[in-house]
This record gives C-alpha cells, structure tokens and sequence, in this order.
C-alpha cells in the first residue's frame, strides 16, 4: 500500500511539473501576443491556455480522489466523529467520474459527508471507498475516523463503537459548514508555478531582445 501511495505522489509531482511547463509557455505566449508580439503567438497563446486550463481542472479532482483513499497515517491520532450523508454515488476509481453500472468492479462510492468533530468546525468533504461499509446507502447518518491533526484524513470504519452510532443518529445538521479543510484547492500551486514560470520568460524575453 505505502509503495502505491509513493508511486501516487511521485507521478502527481512530474504531472505537476509539465502542467506547470504548459501554463507557463501558454500563458507566455498569450501575454507576449497581446503585447507586442506577433499575431501568430497570439492566436497560438488562447487556445493553448484554455487547453491546458480545462485539462488542469479534469484532472486535478480525480487526482486528489485517489490520494484521499490512502486514508489515516499509520501511527497517527484518531478520533471519532459524527457525520450527515449528503449523498452517495458510484464512480469510476481511476478517473473518479460518475458511472452508470455500480457493480463494476472499476466503480468506488463516493460519499459526500459533512463531519462534525468536538474539537473542530463542521467541515465537508468526500470519501472513497470500494464497499458500503455502514450501509449509507440508505441512511443519511454515519460515524467517520478523522485524524485531529490533518482532519482531511478520513476514512469510514467498517464496525463504529455503538455509542458513537446512537450519537450520529441523534445529531442535527449543522447551521455552518466549512466547504474545504486542509489549505488550497487542487491544482492551486500548479497555477501558481505556472504563472511565475510565464513571468520568468516574459523577462527573459525583454532582456533579450
């Protein structure tokens, strides 16, 4: 599991690189364009920043789904929680878009929970999982596992502790939810590295030529 999980992160980094190469040339190309630049750099310029912008947001959802399958740190803090079911659906488990046949066996559940931690805000967030381990399915209540210190790390535990199912079923859903926990959106500091990497040659251009 650990070695799928570094294998994960090291393709996401060289995804990263390139996506941030292909920002950077597009976006350099377009600015340069509109500028003083030929017209030809510009016309260039806009499809290729919308290109590589439209398959950012494709696959940064998909990517960050699968990372979110690793689950609890091994040795780390674990608590209890709380949730309220907002929805569930099957997707596909390498592009993480929503399919028609949930018994494929290339289908997860996507489980759209809000948690309610003692120690936090109420946050929302999705969790993936191959099975239907406390039937949610049906049911619009569920206990989670969240690690207190990174509380994105959330994982949906086969056989909760019975006081914990009677508390969930018990809660009210609550009056504010934060949408995201854990820092940025996805793909955040790719555009950003993208951007410096345009301003870079943007530069590099006006002092060569």
């Amino acid at each position: 599991m650990n070695r799928s999980i570094s294998s994960l992160r090291r393709l996401f980094s060289s995804l990263r690189l390139v996506a941030a190469l292909c920002i950077g040339l597009s976006f350099a190309a377009l600015i340069q364009g509109a500028m003083d630049g030929p017209r030809w750099l510009l016309l260039a310029g806009i499809p290729a920043t919308v290109l590589v912008l439209t398959i950012l947001g494709d696959v940064a959802e998909p990517l960050r789904t699968d990372i979110a399958m690793s689950g609890l740190r091994s040795g780390g803090p674990r608590a209890f929680a709380p949730a309220v079911v907002n929805g569930v659906k099957t997707v596909d488990k390498r592009t993480g878009r929503p399919v028609l046949d949930g018994r494929s066996v290339e289908s997860v559940f996507a489980f759209d929970l809000t948690v309610m931690p003692d120690e936090l805000p109420a946050y929302r967030l999705q969790v993936i999982h191959p099975l239907d381990l406390q039937g949610l399915l049906h049911r619009s209540r569920a206990v989670v596992e969240y690690d207190p210190e990174q509380p994105w790390r959330v994982v949906i535990p086969g056989n909760p502790p019975r006081e914990w199912l009677a508390r969930a079923n018990s809660v009210s859903p609550p009056a504010e939810v934060k949408e995201r926990v854990g820092g940025f959106p996805a793909g955040f500091w790719t555009l950003v590295m993208g951007v410096a990497l345009a301003a870079v040659l943007l530069v590099l251009v006006r002092l060569l030529g």
